[in-house]
Order: structure tokens, then sequence, then C-alpha cells
């Protein structure tokens, strides 16, 4: 790893605290252009670099010089723009950036609070950067720990307990909104894995037996039926028709662009359009017509009950295991930084030490050697810990230290 002098390690990105739906669509990668912006990383002499992008948010880690090579990174493979990024966005460097990966591990940071989808996610997003390479043994070792943390979150508090997501949440808001959901025509567009998600959760909460399900993948879509047959499969080229039947329309398509444009609407009949997907696949001019109701993710994401309430009493539970890791961290990292700093000191003293005590031998009959040993590895041990308290101060560099101990005890 780089001397934080030279190097700071940086998060960078936007997210649903700042940004609502449509501006984080302009900021979200896709695979294959994460796969680019890691490899330009690389090119770039940035480190340790990885890239989370989901529906809530589009975050890099990594070392780097300053954070604005992060940031233009991030612009040449979305979207969006320096300007946009500048007024909706956040830059942590060192502790905070750890920090702050440790709260979006651990579901503190989701949109819906306890919402664990974003760890499989971060298991992706570091996997692929590992398999490109531009990882390094710091982020390894900090995933690895925040994951750890994650496990005992999950598994000794209750902060993920209940069930809500997104796709939850859109359900619960059928449910509450929509007179007679159960005789209702529900049409779900996307199979990725909100849509099977959403599947379930209407198969689960609800007694609707009228659920079409359309993907651009038929093979995936008649698979899917096959489990759950009280799913009626339909074809892409017959879209526009099964909106036109439908009174809900769930889109989880996920692609870059609108799927679902005006072109597609009947203005016949009230419609219900819930949007899951980032960047928004549904074009804001079907609001023009006035029996199109339109609700994205972010409004789906204010939906509360008591599930979010006992989560809520389980954050200083959830902190407190947080801490517990991120010290374990810092114990190997201010390890691995200070180890050459402090041997090189401690090398020094006992130099001067063993010398000294040498010269007292000669010098001074029924000279103590022994309890001349004990005193002076103390007076070792005091200034040796006094040189890792300087060392732990933020912003110190351990080159530069290493560099004074030569100069003053090599003259």
């Amino acid at each position: 790893m780089k001397e934080l002098g030279q190097e700071h390690f940086y998060n960078i990105g936007v997210s649903y605290r700042k940004a609502d739906a449509e501006t984080r669509g302009k900021f979200s990668v896709t695979k294959e252009n994460q796969i680019a912006l890691l490899k330009a990383a690389k090119l770039r002499g940035v480190s340790g670099v990885f890239i989370i992008s989901t529906c809530n948010r589009t975050e890099i880690f990594a070392f780097a010089n300053r954070p604005c090579l992060l940031i233009e990174l991030l612009c040449d493979f979305s979207e969006g723009t320096t300007k946009d990024f500048t007024e909706i966005s956040h830059v942590y460097q060192n502790q905070q950036a750890i920090h702050h990966l440790f709260r979006i591990g651990t579901g503190l940071d989701s949109q819906i609070l306890g919402d664990y989808e974003i760890v499989g996610q971060l298991r992706q997003s570091f996997k692929l950067a590992k398999k490109l390479k531009t990882t390094n043994s710091y982020v390894e070792r900090l995933v690895n720990i925040v994951l750890q943390a994650s496990k005992k979150v999950k598994n000794t508090t209750k902060l993920s307990s209940g069930t809500t997501s997104v796709s939850y949440a859109a359900v619960q808001y059928i449910i509450k909104n929509v007179p007679n959901y159960n005789q209702k025509n529900i049409l779900v567009y996307g199979l990725g894995k909100m849509g099977k998600h959403t599947c379930k959760n209407l198969a689960e909460y609800t007694n609707n037996k009228q659920v079409c399900l359309i993907n651009r993948t038929e093979e995936k879509a008649t698979a899917f039926v096959k489990e759950h047959v009280s799913i009626r499969k339909a074809i892409i080229k017959d879209l526009s028709l099964e909106i036109k039947k439908a009174d809900v329309l769930i889109v989880s398509t996920g692609a870059e662009k609108p799927t679902v444009t005006k072109e597609h609407i009947s203005n016949n009949k009230p419609l219900l359009i819930l949007d899951l997907s980032m960047p928004e696949n549904v074009a804001h001019s079907v609001k023009d017509f006035n029996n199109i109701s339109l609700v994205n993710v972010d409004e789906l994401s204010k939906i509360t009950d008591e599930t979010l309430a006992v989560r809520q009493a389980e954050i200083p539970l959830a902190e407190k295991i947080i801490a517990i890791h991120k010290e374990e961290f810092n114990d190997w990292l201010n390890h691995r930084r200070f180890t050459p700093a402090i041997a090189a000191l401690k090398n020094s003293l006992e130099t001067i030490k063993k010398d000294e005590i040498n010269f007292q031998k000669k010098k001074i009959s029924n000279f103590d050697e022994n309890q001349a040993e004990i005193l002076t590895s103390r007076f070792i041990q005091k200034i040796t810990t006094q040189f890792v308290k300087h060392l732990k101060q933020e912003g110190t560099s351990v080159s530069e230290s290493i560099d004074v101990i030569q100069k003053v005890f090599q003259s």
C-alpha cells in the first residue's frame, strides 16, 4: 500500500441522500462500463479501486492523489457531468471513507434501513474488481472485515428483521392504494432480480391470480412461470396490448433508456405504473395522460411500518459492532504502516543502549549490568509508545518519520 501522505483512500459518489432517482440515473454505470472504468482507472494510476452502482447509489472507492481523478472517471463512464456531481455528491477521505463503507455493508446507509440487498452487490462489485486486478491488500482486507461486520449485524440484531425492500414496498403500495387489488390485472415487465422478487411478493402477500409476466428474453420467463404456475407469460411483441389490459404495470427492466414510453400507453382507463428501475425505465412523458399514475423507487422507499420502527431501535447495536470491526481493521492497518518505523526506532535505541552499557561497564567498577538492562529497556518501551501515538495522528507521514529517525540517530 502506498503511503497515505502521497495518496489517500477516497470514496466519491452520489446516493439517494442528495440525488433524486432521475439524477442518480445519470450517474448509473452499466456492468460493461464498470469494467471499462476499472480498466481506465488502472491505466491512470488509480489503485485499489472498485465501484458500486445500484438503484440507490453509484460510488467509487480507491486510492488516488486527489478525488477529482475518481470524479472524472465516474463522469467519463456515465451520463453525469462534473457540474451535476458537485451539487449532489459526497467525497470522503481515509477514515471517513472506511466508516462509510461499513455503513453501506451493514445496511445502515440503505434507503430502506436494513435492506441487505446491498451486501450481495458489494460482493459482486469487489469480485469484478479483483478479477480485473484493480484491488490491493488494503481494500481486500477492508471489504472482508466489512462483510464480517455485516454478517454479525444480520445474525445478532434485528436490523434486517421482517420483510422490506423496494419490491416488497411496491406490493405494499398496491395493497394500500388499489381498491380490490386481488381482482386487478397486474403486468410485471422485466425479470431481473427485482422482477423475480416482485412476482414472489405478489404471490406471498396477495391472492391475485391475474399476474402477467413479460421479459425480453422469453426463455427466462418460460422457466420462471413453470415454477410459478399462477403467473401467465406473454411475449415482448404484445407489450402494448398487455399494458392496455393492465390496471397495474410494474417495470423492472434495468435498461439504460426508458423501455416504456407514451407509445405503449392507452389513455382509455386508469393505469398505475410502478417504476422499480434505475435509471428510470418509464418515460416521464407518460404522465401527460390524465389517467396515468407514475410512482418511482424514491416514493416507494418512503413506505414505513412497524418493521422499520423495530429496525430503528437496533441502530445502536449495529454501530457497536461496526466500531469493534473498524478498530480491528485500523489495528491491522496501523501495524502494517507502523512496523517499519517502530522497528527502525527500536533498532537505533537498542544500538545506543548496547554501546552505552558497554562503555559504562568499562568505566564503572561493580557496574550492575542487569539493572541497567531493565532500566534502559523501560526507557525504550516508553519512547516507542510515545512514537506510536505520534504515528497514529491523522496526516502523519510514516516515511518522513523514518527519515527523521535515520537522520537523528545516524549522526
